[in-house]
């Protein structure tokens, strides 16, 4: 039996960390990376010389190169109908996006024509080439669907109610996946995370924000750390676990949608008073509002500011997962705990 992985989005942080479990995994991995002026693999620079790992220039926005990718591995593996006995099985994980939520409102037409009608080009790409019964097709999505929560904690049943470009897009990407499994009989599942954080996290991201800033003032190459929101509270987990959980959900012997997060929630005040006590910052707050101010309870320095500029236009303020269904169905469970992530992170960040 020979199992195919293709990953959209593998030189991401989920994309980075799901190529090595699936090359562990025994896996062949095909990985969709765009082509840039600026060289953009860092993540995945380690895996290079892995026999089995083949990546290719393309993206969501291009449906005929999504449509040749597929047809290059249709004729490599699943090139007669013999193969259907055999097991092959091409398992397409679709992390590609444009997911930076802030940024959706700045990008909102590209943002959909990515993270929504990538996502239907994609599944379209599957029907073109003639590969539906060897798929099975995973979509990102997203915590960011339930928006202004309808619920404490979110699971599968709650209601959406996307508050950025980003979600919006997102929403009709998981909605159209869930219309593919039904009309077409398609093996199609949605995963729906919550926040997942690693040292491969972007740096646009609050949370590497925060730990890359505190490396920086240790080392005296910043001052102070400007945040917005600090009462945001998000289920932050470990990005490791979560592609796990990812490879899980393809395992299931019938296509569903799950939840995958931590059940805990914390706001971004504590993923900062963490990680500065961990270079031996105490961190204090005087003010309220963009006049709140973090200093260091040890020195009276003054670390941390607020200001507009970093708020969303549409807050979402409470996002707090149950993955009930993941952990019994799947038999899923983070191993991470948020205290170790925030340490995973700041060493990472401050090493050297």
């Amino acid at each position: 039996m020979t199992l195919v992985g293709l990953i959209t989005g593998i030189n991401g942080q989920d994309g980075s960390y799901l190529a090595e479990l699936l090359l562990e995994k025994g896996y062949i991995v095909y990985g969709i990376v765009r082509r840039t002026s600026t060289i953009n693999t860092k993540r995945i620079d380690h895996l290079f010389e892995h026999p089995n790992l083949h990546l290719k220039y393309g993206d969501l926005t291009d449906a005929a190169c999504l449509t040749d990718i597929l047809y290059e591995i249709r004729n490599h593996y699943f090139s007669n109908d013999a193969i259907i006995d055999s097991g092959n099985r091409l398992e397409i994980y679709n992390l590609a996006a444009m997911s930076h939520v802030k940024v959706s409102f700045e990008l909102s037409e590209y943002t959909g024509d990515v993270d929504a009608i990538g996502t239907l080009r994609l599944l379209n790409s599957i029907r073109t080439t003639g590969m539906e019964k060897w798929t099975r097709f995973y979509q990102a999505s997203t915590s960011e669907l339930y928006g202004l929560v309808q619920e404490v904690p979110q699971k599968e049943t709650t209601p959406f109610y996307p508050r950025s470009p980003y979600a919006v897009a997102k929403l009709y990407a998981h909605w159209i996946t869930k219309n593919y499994r039904e009309a077409y009989g398609l093996y199609a599942s949605c995963g729906i995370l919550f926040n997942h954080e690693s040292p491969r996290r972007g740096e646009t991201f609050v949370t590497r924000k925060i730990t890359m800033a505190l490396a920086n003032i240790v080392s005296g190459k910043q001052s102070s750390l400007v945040l917005g929101n600090l009462d945001a509270k998000r289920d932050w987990g470990f990005a490791g676990d979560y592609v796990e959980g990812m490879w899980r959900i393809l395992q299931h012997d019938y296509a569903d949608d799950f939840v995958l997060s931590t059940n805990e929630y914390h706001s971004v005040r504590e993923f900062v008073e963490k990680a500065f006590l961990l270079r031996g910052f105490d961190i204090k707050w005087k003010g309220e509002g963009i006049n709140e101010i973090g200093y260091d309870n040890n020195s009276g320095r003054e670390l941390i500011f607020v200001s507009e500029k970093y708020y969303r236009p549409a807050e979402v303020e409470e996002l707090l997962g149950d993955s009930t269904k993941a952990r019994t169905a799947l038999g899923w469970t983070p191993n991470t705990s948020f205290d170790d992530l925030v340490k995973m992170m700041v060493e990472y960040d401050c090493q050297g």
